[in-house]
């Protein structure tokens, strides 16, 4: 009998060791050196393989264009790039409970509905649990082929013989290959069965949705290699406590990166969201001081997201700086910045700030409408309400351009707002393009003075 062999993985991005270490040496993690017993019938646990291919002078390849599957949900159409492409793989994250189930039967009774053969393989649920799901979201299509299933020879065996044009795991941390002695969820369950399913549903063309736990940190659970053997990967976003959910994309090979799609949770399943700015600014009181308008870009979406401050005298030496949607390092930076170039103290105040509506703002454009929410609260005056904000702040206090800046332009407009303050860059290019008057101001003290 042969031996079996023992390494250490590392379940953040899959390098191997062959001793255990507190701290991986690749990514310099702690704790995540995981032990991997590989099956004596080959020392690596991947076996899988695309079909062989001499190579092919580059343009001697034929072009091949793009048949896409709509998935019948537009938001999910949206970040997908048009649709679900033949033998594309797509990995979905995202909390307990958030939706990621939902979402993946909702599609599967769309696609279903178009004629299509969908397999649904549920790993944590049972038949029965599926089917009152599914009837509540009116998912009862007869092309939809449910297998509450965990292994995954019988998982390849259903897709060889059902021929489904989509297949949906959910979830792939509990399918397991029984060769492997590890317990499913390990690095070395999650890789091998990602890499066997991901080959042959390219094999045989038919689309792939693949539903993945997340860690603490907010990452899907399992080696990175995880994310690099997809073509798309997701992230299902939101609060639990709202309504409304954000589907980000993160990497993908058929279309734009850094795209969302909206959706809003009712009794009845997600529905799309066409008009998200409408949302975020639903119950907004503009006579309040310490909110302000960041007119956003997300992919190709401009979003138009209520920013709110809260300033109060800290008690404290050391004052308390939270964030709800805004990175916090940006707003450390900003505050800086208006104790160094404004006359406000913030140094002297507890500081809160939020995006509403469960919205994440990452990008430097937001600096603007931060600063302004927050000396609007300080100065207890409110920003104008009639007027939106784009810009980056520099660490000297003056105001750097945003990208995309004519759509954010378009979607104030859209909206009925009269007034938008860019940079000069950005103003000068745009001057005269809209009915919006359009306003600049060289530094961040410029603009307080004015607004608040």
């Amino acid at each position: 009998m042969a031996k079996q062999k023992t390494i250490f993985v590392c379940s953040n991005c899959g390098a191997q060791s062959p001793k255990w270490g507190g701290r991986c040496v690749q990514c310099g993690l702690w704790g995540t050196m995981e032990e991997e017993i590989l099956s004596p019938a080959s020392d690596s646990p991947a076996h899988a393989t695309l079909a062989v291919s001499p190579p092919v002078s580059l343009p001697d390849i034929p072009e091949h264009n793009l048949e896409r599957t709509p998935a019948g949900i537009g938001e999910l159409d949206r970040v997908l790039g048009g649709g679900i492409v033949a033998g594309m793989a797509v990995l979905l994250g995202g909390e307990p409970g958030i939706g990621k189930s939902t979402l993946m039967l909702q599609t599967a009774q769309r696609v279903a509905s178009a004629g299509r053969r969908v397999l649904y393989v549920t790993g944590e649920e049972s038949l029965g649990q599926t089917r009152m799901r599914g009837r509540r979201l009116g998912a009862d299509s007869a092309e939809i082929y449910v297998a509450a299933e965990n292994s995954l020879e019988n998982i390849t065996g259903y897709i060889e013989e059902f021929s489904p044009d989509l297949v949906v795991v959910d979830t792939i941390q509990m399918i397991h290959r029984r060769d492997i002695p590890s317990a499913p969820g390990t690095v070395a369950q999650v890789r091998q069965c990602a890499v066997e399913l991901v080959c042959l549903v390219k094999r045989r063309g038919c689309g792939l949705f693949l539903v993945g736990h997340i860690t603490k940190e907010g990452s899907i659970a399992g080696p990175k290699v995880l994310e690099h053997l997809v073509d798309c990967v997701l992230y299902f976003e939101g609060d639990r406590f709202h309504s409304y959910r954000i589907l980000r994309t993160i990497k993908n090979r058929y279309g734009s990166t850094n795209e969302i799609g909206v959706f809003e949770m009712t009794g009845s399943g997600l529905k799309d969201v066409l008009n998200p700015s409408v949302i975020f600014l639903a119950e907004r009181d503009a006579s309040q001081p310490g909110s302000a308008i960041a007119a956003t870009v997300e992919g190709s979406r401009p979003l138009l997201v209520e920013v709110q401050a809260l300033a109060s005298r800290s008690a404290f030496s050391a004052p308390t700086r939270r964030a709800g949607g805004v990175d916090l390092n940006r707003l450390a930076m900003v505050l800086a910045i208006l104790e160094r170039h404004t006359p406000l103290c913030p140094s002297a105040n507890d500081i809160f700030v939020s995006a509403v509506g469960g919205m994440q703002i990452a990008e430097p454009a937001a600096d603007l409408s931060v600063a302004v929410a927050i000396a609007s609260s300080i100065a207890q005056k409110p920003a104008p309400a009639d007027c939106v904000f784009a810009a980056e702040i520099g660490l000297g206090g003056e105001l750097r351009g945003a990208t995309m800046a004519g759509m954010r332009l378009k979607e104030a407009e859209k909206l009925g707002f009269k007034q938008i303050v860019l940079a000069p860059s950005n103003a000068e290019a745009l001057s005269g393009r809209s009915a919006i008057k359009v306003r600049s101001f060289r530094t961040i003290a410029e603009v307080l003075n004015e607004y608040c």
